[in-house]
Parts: C-alpha cells; structure tokens; sequence
C-alpha cells in the first residue's frame, strides 16, 4: 500500500513541476539560512563551555556612582582570589592572570612577538581543567622563570622536538631567562580569554617592566583577572550575594562581586574586557530572523498546499467513491508532504555546506558541521521536521474534509474558515516581511552614523610603530634613541610628523590607565568616579590633529616628567566649570600629587562613538612604548605605502638594529571596533533578502493558481466590457488590503524592538517616520510587483480561451 502511495505522490509532484519547484526552493532556503544561523548562534552560545565551567566564575569589581554601585571594572585586585577562598569556603581555589600585552620570545632560531601571554596562578589547570601534551600540570608553573607553551608555539620555536628544559629569552623592556616546562595544547576560539603562553606567578618578581605595586600584594591596582572554581554543591546566588553583602574595608566606594564564565562573552561589557565580547541582544535578533525566515517557508508551503487542493477535489471525490477512508487521504497527503520536505532539507544542507566556507569568511568565525555540532543541532532539526509535518497536515485535513458529490460535480470552494486561515496566513508573511524591513532600515542606518559620525582626532595616514628592543639600555639612553629616529623621519619627505603615547584612539583600555578619587579646583573631593589617563609627548597632538580649545601643548623637560596636564572638555565639564578658558592653570589633586592643568583639548571618542566620551587625562612623559607617525597625504596608492613602510623599517633598524618592527595604521584599527556591528548590518540584509525572495516566491506561486482558478471569471468579465485595469484592480485589491493591514501591525512592533536596540549606543540616529513608510512601500511594491507579473498575463490572455475550457 505504501509502496502505492510512493508512486502516486512522486507522480504528483514530477507533473506539477512549478508547484513542487515553489515549495522546494521556498523551504529549501528556509532550512539552509535557519541552519546556517543557527550554527553561528550555537557557535556565540558555546564560548567558555569546558569540563566543569558551570562551577567557574568569574570576579570582578562594581563601583559606587551615587547611592548606586554599578557594574565596574573586569579585572580585579592581586588579593581578591586570597581573600575570598579564604572567607568563603564554597570557594574552592582560584586563579590569577596578569596580562603582559606585547612581549618577545627568543631562541637561537626564532624572534616571536605575543601580545596574549601572560602570568598566571599553578591552580590553571585544575580549574579550566586542561592537561599538558608535555610536561606535569601540578608542577610545571610552581617554580619561578617557568613557562608553559601552546603547541603551536612550541613548534614554531622547537619544531617537533620536545621543549621541556629547554630556555627561552623573554623580552619586556628587558630580558630574563625562562624555562620551558610544559606545553599545552591549542585552545578552541570560542574563549573569551586567549593564551599564547603561561609564565608563572611566582616569576612576577623577576619581572623589571612590573610595576613594584603589581609584584606585591596589595588592594590598589587592580590588573588581575581573577577566576574562582566553587563547590559544585555550593548556591553559586547565594554565594554571590554573600560576596556583594561583604562590603569592603580595603577599598572605598567598591565591592567584590561574580559572574558565571559562560555568560561572559555574550552578557559582560566592562571596561578593561579580556576580549570585545559577542552581544545576546545581536544573538536574539539574529534567532529571530531564523525563526521568520523558517516560519515564512513554512506558511508558503500551508497557503500553495491548500490552495493547489481545489485542483484536486475531483481527483479526491473518485478516490472516496471507490472506497478510499479519510485517514488513507490523509496519509497520502502526508507522504507527498514528506517527500517533498526531505528534498528540499537534503537540498538545504547542500547548500548550508557548499556556502559555509564563504559564511566562516563573512563571520571570522571557524564553524564546521562536525559530529558535536551535529549532535547540538539535532533538536533544531527536530524542529525542523515536525514544523514541516504539522505544515502539511493542515492541507492534508482540507483536502480528506471534501464530499465526493460536491467534489465531483467541481462545486468545491474553500469556506469561510478556510479563507480567515488563509488570510491570517498571508497577513503574517507581510507582517514578518514588513518587521524584517524596518528592522534592516534602522539597523543600516545607525551602523552607517556610526561610522559616518567624527572622532574628534585625524586618524587617516597615521601609524602606530611598536617593536621589542632587544637590548638591555637604561631608560634615559632609549629616550635619547628615540628623540635621534624623531628627528631621522622628520627629515624623511614622506613624514609630516612624529609623536610618542603609550595609547591612542582606538586602543580601548589597554594601555589606559584608570583611578579613582580626585580633589576637584574648587576643593570638592570625588572618591567615586572612574578617571583614564595615559602619557604623551609634546607633538602627540599634532600628529593625532586633536584640536585645543585652550592652551597648549607640554613643555619638554631635562627630567622626562612634569605636574603638567591637558585635560578634554568633557574633564572641564565634570569638575564643574563651564568655560574651558578658567579652566586653565587650575590644579586638581590624584595620585597624591598636585597637577596643573596646562591645556584643554576638544573631546574625542577614545573608546569609539558606541561610547560616550570619557573625561581624560593626558600626562607628560616621552614614553617610549608608541611610536606614532603621521605620513604626507601624496601617499595614497598601494605601492606608496608600501615604499613609505620599508623607508619607516629601514631607518628604524638603523637606530634599534637588535628588535623587532611592527606597525598598525590607526584609521583601519578603529573601524575594527565596528566590525561586528559591519557584519551583523551585512548579515540582517542579507537574511532579509532571502526572507523577502522566500515570500515573494510563495506570493508568485498563490497568485499563479488563484489566477488559474479564476480564469473563467476573467474571461466573463473580459467578455462583459472588464478592461485590463479593472482586472488587475481585482485580483491585486485583496493584497493591497493585507499589506496595509500588516502594516499597521508591524509599526508598533518594530519601533518598540528597534527603539530597545538603539540604546545599546550613547550616540544613536533617530526613529523617523520615513523609516515605517519606506519599508511600508518596499513591501508593497514588491507584492504588486510579484501579483501583478501574474495578474497582468491573466488578464491579457483571450477570454475565448478561458470560455472554452468548458
């Protein structure tokens, strides 16, 4: 009987080729969009997931702002994990990570520059419960001067050799010998927290570039990330709660407090982040958009299914009269149901798996359909396949609920219910279609005031030069070195200027220094503000084409240091006074110390326009960690920079011939900020393309057979005197009318969720009423569009062949 039944619906479908074609390609790229969505989306959800993670989390400090305390700052004190494994006995153990930023390692073969190395507690490994390919985990970051490899290091510095006991020079400022004593294997991506390499807390001292505050322990620098392994047993609320409760008698105006490691990537946005972290609120948008995109294929296939069912009310009648039950019906239905979801499913995962090499190049991602993957997915495919078999089973009960009289006679018509469903159906394809466009508008247009909006800094043709001295030199002889390159490249044609920082816009909080507790000019004590300071040369200025307001620029010193400070406009504002010129020549007290403000320079976006401008404080110093050049503008093609960077190289080794050269156009490294916002505006097109093709084709496909339906009743009219307009006016009427009403539904919809997601960014472009009408137009142009391709040719034709038929 099966077998019958087989034969039957692949007949069926081989002899309705458009309707099969609609219904396979419409689910076809339903499923292949969902699937590839969902891939990434189980990608972004599965960062930080390791044996034993559920009991890992993270500390980190909140801060008073007011009567409030506020999530504050990611990285902690030295003595945060001691502390709280020693009061809190649901804490197990902790560890500590010191982030060294740009080192050097070196051997008699290889000079390798890292920027994600850093120190770290022996208790690594119990807790991110990783083992060693070389090397024993409970010994092999005890001893100082250790240090443990991943193994794509160690094989780029030993090749296939084992490297335990063998040294390493390490170069920050200066050098110390280290010794390899494990090597750890590569880490997945999908960590919010990179390693290149572990060197041992107890090395710390050793290091010369360490400040002596960081070596020691003490509650006034925090520069540790601080991670913590809690009983299993333990209420990880209730301990967090405790933790808060605690208070702290070390620090003012701060507290302790935890966060899950899992949900860091996707919920955690602090300063001084380990990484950019991922966002839920793209996440949610995004399983959005999969969701319609599948939900669209699915009412496709219901609204051609039942549609095409009237074609068959004969064909059901006969069935019925020779003696066929209504649950064989059904079943036939379902089978014809089935197979054409497994082809377009088998189709779609053809294609999920031909465009994912170009989609891991879109996201920066390595996704892959590996057999874990697979294994997370199969509930997303369950979903799937009973979303498909529920979609045909609505069309297989339309079509088993047929008299065979009325069938047979071809007096079957689809019922007020039936109709109300359709229409439903219809108005929720607009509707999802309508959203998806307003969504796309706004989404398009706040990325592009983003990146359209200025920084208040030049950025174009300037570049960050950094490289490891390889040397050990006092800091007085490497100032003296560099001020020789300044002068070298100024005399070069292809140099405007030079300057030296050790951050600059763009770099985010790196190298930004931070403190809390300022006395104001007026005498007004704040100990609850969060302050960013870093240091800069006199012409850091002038090569970042930073504007000042009032005053001027540092004057150089024989010492190398100075009380001077300039100051942004948004610091002037936060102390109180409201004219930048008064503000000249006051003093404000940190640190200790008493600093006169010599400069007010206008405000510019440090930490991006997704931010709002921070109160800044630049400090004199000829700092030696960036050297900043700015390049004439007739270097403009490939070839010119090209010659400009080999010029720039060559007479850096000419001063520093032992190191390491490295260089970062700054222009190209702040729009990296936007990078994921780029993608996900690229992404929200082009799944709503693809949304907007899939019901398009479904809205081609309705209109073809209610036309071949109504063929007859246009070539009546026809006859009767009906003009062609008349009758596009009455085929197209009825979907005018439902665009309109899932217009106004979409309206409110998408401006509540589009207005939420605009204050995600302090600087955000507006909600304007022309957004709701384009998209309200995009829609309905591509409805009449799609209808009217058909609806014209209907009209067209010659009555007398309609008439015929009968």
């Amino acid at each position: 009987m099966y077998t019958l039944y087989f034969k039957i619906a692949l007949r069926y479908l081989l002899k309705n080729k458009l309707y099969s074609f609609i219904n396979i390609a419409g689910l076809a790229i339903g499923v292949a969009s969902f699937i590839l969505l969902m891939v990434y989306i189980r990608y972004e959800h599965s960062y930080d997931r390791f044996d034993g993670s559920e009991n890992v989390y993270r500390a980190y400090m909140d801060y008073l702002e007011g009567d409030t305390y506020v999530a504050g700052d990611a990285q902690t004190y030295n003595q945060v994990g001691p502390t709280l494994k020693k009061e809190f006995q649901e804490v197990e153990d902790y560890v500590r990570f010191y982030r060294l930023g740009k080192t050097t390692l070196k051997n008699q073969h290889h000079i390798l520059e890292i920027s994600d190395g850093c120190v770290a507690d022996p208790t690594y490994f119990d807790i991110f419960s990783q083992n060693l390919t070389y090397g024993d985990t409970r010994t092999a970051l005890t001893e100082p001067n250790t240090i443990v490899l991943t193994a794509s290091l160690a094989q780029t510095l030993f090749g296939d050799q084992n490297p335990i006991g063998k040294t390493l020079q390490f170069f920050q400022g200066s050098s110390t010998l280290v010794k390899v004593t494990g090597v750890l294997p590569d880490l997945d991506q999908n960590s919010h927290f990179k390693i290149g390499y572990l060197i041992s807390y107890s090395t710390l001292p050793n290091l010369e570039a360490v400040g002596d505050n960081i070596k020691r322990p003490n509650w006034n620098n925090n520069t540790f990330f601080t991670y913590l392994k809690i009983d299993e047993k333990a209420d990880a609320t209730l301990l967090q709660k405790k933790i808060v409760d605690r208070g702290m008698t070390e620090v003012q105006d701060e507290r302790m407090n935890i966060e899950p490691i899992e949900d860091i990537h996707l919920y955690s946005n602090k300063p001084y982040e380990a990484e950019a972290n991922g966002s839920i609120t793209r996440i949610k948008f995004l399983t959005a958009i999969a969701f319609i995109i599948l939900i669209l294929s699915w009412l496709n296939y219901i609204n051609l299914s039942t549609t095409k069912s009237l074609e068959r009310a004969k064909e059901i009648g006969i069935r019925k009269v020779a003696g066929a039950q209504k649950q064989q019906l059904i079943v036939q239905s379902l089978l014809e149901s089935f197979m054409l979801n497994i082809a377009a499913i088998i189709i779609a995962i053809i294609i999920a798996t031909l465009i994912l090499p170009i989609y891991n190049e879109f996201t920066g991602k390595t996704l892959r359909f590996e057999i874990d993957i697979i294994q997370k997915l199969l509930p997303i495919l369950g979903i799937i396949l009973l979303g498909m078999m529920l979609a045909g089973l609505y069309p297989a009960i339309v079509l088993s609920r047929y008299t065979p009289s009325k069938a047979l006679k071809g007096k079957v018509r689809t019922s007020a219910q039936g109709l109300h469903i359709r229409k439903a159906l219809i108005i929720t394809q607009f509707l999802a279609t309508i959203i998806l466009l307003i969504g796309t508008i706004v989404v398009t247009k706040q990325i592009n005031f983003i990146n359209d909006q200025p920084i208040g800094s030049d950025l174009n043709n300037v570049l960050a030069i950094q490289g490891e001295i390889l040397t050990n030199k006092s800091d007085s002889l490497l100032r003296a070195d560099f001020s020789v390159l300044s002068q070298e490249l100024k005399q070069n044609s292809i140099v405007l200027s030079t300057g030296l920082s050790n951050t600059y816009p763009g770099d985010g909080y790196d190298n930004l220094s931070s403190f809390m507790g300022m006395t104001y000019p007026d005498g007004t004590i704040n100990e609850q503000k969060v302050w960013y300071t870093y240091e800069a040369n006199t012409d850091y200025f002038e090569v970042m084409g930073i504007e000042f307001l009032a005053g001027k620029t540092f004057k150089e010193t024989p010492k190398g240091y100075s009380k001077d400070i300039i100051v942004n406009a948004e610091f002037v504002k936060e102390v109180g006074i409201t004219n930048v010129e008064e503000a000249l020549h006051k003093k404000v007290k940190f640190w200790g110390r008493d600093w006169n403000i010599v400069g007010i320079i206008k405000d510019y976006h440090h930490f991006g326009v997704k931010n709002p401008v921070e109160p800044m404080v630049l400090r004199y110093t000829p700092t030696r960690d960036v050297l900043l050049v700015k390049l004439n503008p007739s270097v403009t093609s490939v070839s010119g920079y090209n010659t400009a960077l080999n010029e720039l190289q060559k007479t850096w080794s000419s001063v520093f011939p032992s190191s390491t050269f490295n260089y970062t156009f700054l222009d190209k490294k702040f729009q990296k900020q936007y990078e994921e916002d780029n993608k996900f505006r690229d992404a929200f097109k082009i799944f709503t393309a693809l949304a907007i093709f899939i019901a398009a084709l479904g809205l081609f496909g309705l209109t073809s057979y209610t036309c071949i339906q109504r063929k007859k009743e246009i070539g009546i009219r026809k006859v009767n005197g009906a003009t062609i307009f008349k009758i596009l006016k009455l085929l197209n009427i009825d979907f005018i009318k439902w665009v309109g009403v899932a217009f106004f539904i979409a309206v409110p919809i998408s401006w509540y969720a589009m207005n939420a997601w605009l204050q995600n960014f302090a600087i955000k472009t507006s909600l304007n009423w022309w957004i709701f009408g384009l998209a309200g137009i995009i829609a309905l142009g591509i409805t009449l569009l799609t209808v009217s391709w058909q609806s014209f040719a209907a009209a067209s034709a010659n009555p007398v062949d309609a008439l015929r038929d009968e």
